[in-house]
């Protein structure tokens, strides 16, 4: 028959061969179309009909004793379809709570016979939730996950955006939200200040959400656009705003807000418990700027802008050099661990503590620098006190991290055939008003607030940035001091 279909004349029955198969070739597709499915799929997963925590070769063997394989017709499109069924995954997102079952406490058990107690009641009600909807495999990073073999949690670490991206269901479980609740209690749930849930509910293509009793949810409030809701994807893109979208969250292990962005910046990176916050997310900002070029993922916290803008009068010619100037900036880059930042730096002429009321770990300081207008910085840093009059023996900045997209560059896409940089004709003459134009637009730009870091001179030369509580916003005191602004390449630790 199929050798029939084969050597038929016409084009049309031919092509209806190649949906059909003889049974090698049955297998072969199976097998690949398994191997398709599980790529992506966690390494363990609970059989929510059988109660039993599974591998990927015993998903395999339950598979080929069941029904949906036995029925497989010859056709590859069936195969593929019948395979895709049967190895659905739904992914819980939740907080952990209390004493949660691990790998060890249910594996070669049976979920269901286990004694409802603490977080096994919630991981009964999920399989039992998976099954009711119509799926067989569940997955659980509390139990699915062997928390104590390191290699294997940093490479789940690694892959779980990509497994709540693949799974067919995420099922998010607010158990601090009665069934008794109003609509909207999700913006009141512990769950929505966890960092570990921002990926999880970003990657999934379908979500559902359950209060305590496992009844559905139906509002959401997380703080995040909805547009990007529908089409999220990982990457580069607005590092900034996924930045902020952990920035008020919280996790049990410190370092862990840093390694729940990994998957939503598509980056892998190593997973190192003990190196504290501030290193993981050091390590993570450095990838993010070095592919990026994005200088502004390291400042992201929020702020408002201020719409007024006062335009001032400035020399044509001073204002050209300064757009040259930061026209030949490159982007910034990382080298030996150390940041190479392009900026315009102020030099800080003094600074003043304020008088401590109650006894606080922060400390507030009055700080003065040439060309800006002074400002207060709230740090846990004790910083040494100077003025013009006792100058200090280490010198500060404050420095505004240069951003290209000040310039209004074309993009490469449009025609750049007529275009000339300003400060930089192509031939000698009076420069063209366009590009006056675009200089002048930097200026009133580079007058407007802007958020500056605090930076400390080491002994060996290079910076260090002093941590504030929030941003440091100031501004130029005359947006005509162009000439006194010093532009620099500073090496940050």
């Amino acid at each position: 028959m199929l050798s029939k279909l084969e050597n038929a004349p016409d084009t049309q029955t031919r092509k209806l061969r190649q949906q059909y198969i003889n049974p090698s070739e049955a297998e072969r597709a199976i097998q690949e179309s398994i191997k398709a499915q599980l790529d992506d799929a966690p390494h363990r997963l609970l059989n929510t009909f059988t109660g039993r925590l599974c591998d990927g070769e015993a998903q395999i063997n339950a598979f080929k004793t069941s029904t949906e394989y036995k029925e497989l017709l010859s056709s590859s499109l069936r195969i593929q379809h019948v395979v895709a069924t049967y190895f659905r995954c739904v992914t819980l997102s939740h907080r952990w709570e209390g004493k949660e079952p691990l790998l060890h406490d249910i594996q070669d058990k049976v979920v269901d016979e286990l004694i409802p107690v603490g977080g096994i009641v919630k991981l009964q009600s999920f399989c039992k939730t998976v099954r009711a909807a119509g799926y067989r495999w569940g997955w659980i990073d509390t139990c699915c996950i062997d928390q104590t073999n390191n290699v294997e949690l940093q490479k789940s670490l690694n892959s779980m955006f990509v497994w709540y991206r693949t799974s067919a269901l995420t099922m998010v479980y607010l158990s601090d939200v009665p069934s008794s609740s109003k609509p909207g209690a999700l913006a009141r749930s512990a769950w929505n200040t966890r960092g570990w849930t921002v990926p999880e509910f970003l990657a999934p293509k379908v979500i559902r959400f359950y209060q305590n009793d496992w009844t559905p949810e139906l509002e959401d409030a997380t703080g995040i656009d909805a547009k990007i809701l529908v089409a999220f994807s990982p990457g580069m893109i607005n590092a900034r705003e996924k930045l902020q979208w952990v920035s008020t969250r919280v996790t049990t292990v410190q370092e862990d807000i840093a390694y729940s962005l990994f998957g939503i910046f598509g980056v892998h990176l190593p997973v190192m418990y003990g190196e504290k916050k501030q290193n993981a997310l050091g390590r993570l900002l450095q990838e993010v700027v070095a592919r990026s070029g994005d200088i502004s993922a390291l400042d992201w916290v929020t702020f408002r802008r201020r719409s007024a803008l006062l335009r001032q009068t400035v020399a044509v010619d001073l204002a050209l050099k300064l757009y040259a100037l930061l026209d030949n900036l490159n982007a910034p880059r990382f080298a030996n661990c150390r940041l190479q930042l392009h900026c315009i730096a102020f030099r800080v002429t003094a600074v003043t503590q304020r008088p401590i009321e109650h006894e606080e770990t922060y400390f507030t300081y009055e700080v003065k620098a040439d060309g800006l207008r002074d400002m207060q910085i709230t740090t846990e840093d004790r910083l040494l006190q100077f003025s013009r009059e006792r100058p200090a023996r280490q010198p500060f900045l404050l420095v505004r991290p240069w951003d290209r997209r000040l310039l209004e560059l074309p993009d490469y896409a449009d025609d750049t055939d007529d275009f000339t940089l300003p400060g930089s004709p192509r031939e000698e003459g009076p420069v063209d008003p366009e590009s006056s134009e675009r200089a002048m637009r930097l200026i009133v730009r580079l007058g407007q607030p802007f958020s500056a870091f605090l930076l400390a001179q080491q002994r060996s030369g290079e910076y260090k940035r002093i941590a504030s509580d929030r941003n440091i916003i100031t501004q130029v005191k005359d947006v005509g001091y162009v000439h006194g602004m010093d532009v620099k390449t500073l090496e940050i630790l």
